[in-house]
């Protein structure tokens, strides 16, 4: 395998789709850094591990020698990006944005080389247009082109309205990539259009086109839904080591590897080396302790991994657990299934009643860790281990 086609190999890992691969070929060829670039509107105040797939990505370039901008959106995230949004998004003030951004570049480090990364700021230049600029920008594209956007075609076609600020939003996206020069462009799979009108700009302005890598939106704990802070389905990055450690342990065994894909950093052989020993008889825990003391280790340091897995060894498997843990699958419908009915249908309770009473007194936990919120609720692929008081026990698994 030549140079060229094992970097295409680890670009190409856990991607969703790669527009155009023969031109991304052409510019590995020339033996160039090539400039790529990730952007990331501060629209919460702290990231988990869903929006670190990309961040993976950008670490891989970085490994094979390519200058990387992690483009913070302060300008476009004070306009609210529209993309999956049935209604117009609250913009964000500048005073959240600037908060945002700071934790956004405390949490990025633990990831990206700092030496090898450029912070910027999409205000630098948007800040410097005036309204004749972005009047001019925005003659750039069609009103058809943006009605051609899932998103907008919906909320069209159903009579909901669209703000015209809206339609700046993958203006100001693409143009930033004009702007930095980009080769390569990363994103969600979601925003696709967006990296595409990158594309369609940079041509525009006289550009050799980006390249644009889709990457796919990472499922939440639950196996079903994205990961998502308001889903209570998420991995914190901050979240305390023994926390994290719990909640990786706490995927499915099929979820499982779906994370080592977008998440690790292990090469691909040692995972098809750790799925033919699971297939071979092996635990699957095994495999999982592998990847959470990874993923542990990325965001605590170096030898947190195994201080938590040896807490987790201590309160599960020599006495705080029984060996023998009564097992049961239940399914769900259309909807997700709420904890009250999830306890009550594994027999750990008598009624939905008891299970929101043992909720509130911090007596329910999952796979150790204690759990109070009673809309939480488990889809397809969940597979953990529920606890209510000190002796009741089920491994529950939803289908």
């Amino acid at each position: 395998m030549t140079q060229i086609q094992e970097a295409l190999a680890q670009i190409r890992r856990g991607a969703d789709e790669l527009l155009l691969e023969p031109e991304l070929v052409k510019k590995l060829e020339r033996g160039q850094p090539l400039r790529v670039k990730a952007g990331f509107d501060p629209t919460a105040p702290d990231l988990h591990i869903g929006h670190t797939v990309l961040i993976n990505k950008l670490r891989q370039f970085q490994d094979l020698g390519h200058e990387v901008s992690f483009l913070i959106g302060d300008f476009t995230g004070m306009i609210g990006d529209p993309t999956g949004k049935n209604v117009t998004r609250k913009p964000l003030t500048r005073e959240q944005v600037q908060d945002n951004a700071k934790t956004y570049r405390e949490q990025i480090f633990k990831i990206l080389d700092p030496d090898k990364t450029r912070v910027v700021f999409n205000s630098t230049w948007m800040n410097k247009m005036d309204a004749a600029g972005l009047i001019a920008l925005a003659g750039k594209h069609t009103v058809a082109r943006m009605l051609e956007r899932d998103d907008f075609h919906k909320r069209y076609t159903g009579g909901q309205s669209i703000s015209i600020h809206e339609f700046l939003y993958p203006l100001v996206q693409g143009y930033d990539s004009v702007e930095l020069r980009a080769d390569v462009e990363l994103g969600g799979t979601d925003q696709k259009f967006n990296l595409l009108v990158g594309r369609q700009l940079q041509e525009i302005y006289g550009q050799e086109p980006q390249v644009v890598l889709t990457m796919p939106i990472l499922e939440g704990l639950d196996g079903v839904q994205k990961m998502s802070k308001s889903l209570n389905n998420y991995i914190g990055v901050a979240d305390p080591p023994d926390e994290m450690f719990g909640k990786v342990m706490s995927v499915s065994d099929d979820l499982m590897w779906r994370y080592f894909e977008l998440l690790s950093f292990r090469p691909l052989k040692e995972v098809e080396a750790l799925r033919r020993n699971i297939d071979a008889g092996a635990n699957p825990r095994d495999a999982k302790a592998e990847l959470a003391m990874e993923i542990v280790d990325r965001f605590h340091g170096a030898g947190a991994g195994v201080r938590a897995n040896d807490s987790f060894i201590a309160r599960f498997r020599q006495g705080a657990m029984p060996e023998d843990i009564p097992e049961a699958d239940l399914h769900s419908g259309e909807q997700p299934i709420p904890i009250a009915n999830l306890l009550k249908d594994a027999g750990l309770v008598a009624s939905t009643s008891d299970a929101l009473r043992m909720l509130k007194q911090g007596a329910v936990k999952i796979d150790g860790e204690r759990v109070e919120d009673r809309a939480a609720s488990f889809g397809p692929g969940a597979d953990a281990v529920f606890q209510v008081g000190k002796r009741r026990f089920a491994r529950v698994r939803v289908h």
